[in-house]
């Protein structure tokens, strides 16, 4: 198998799950990630996006329901979202 395109998102994700033993993110799951890194980006300092997928990722909960505790928070949600 040839290695991944390190230079797309999803051939760079591939090869560090696979470094890190692990499976990369689903479509779907990647989406999610992203629209979490959007509202803490958006809503705090931009630093915050990717802290806020690491502390997600250690939760160990679906990233769907911890984007809906996001969603659902008016503190935690960007601003342009009603």
């Amino acid at each position: 198998m040839a290695d991944p395109d390190t230079t797309t998102i999803a051939g760079w994700l591939e090869a560090f799950a696979s470094g890190a033993g692990a499976a990369p993110p689903t479509d779907e799951e990647l989406r999610q990630l992203l629209d979490l890194a959007r509202h803490a980006a958006h809503r705090s300092q931009r630093q915050a996006a990717p802290i806020a997928c690491w502390i997600a990722g250690r939760t160990g909960r679906p990233v769907a329901e911890l984007l809906a505790l996001v969603e659902a928070d008016e503190r935690l949600r960007a601003p342009d979202e009603g």
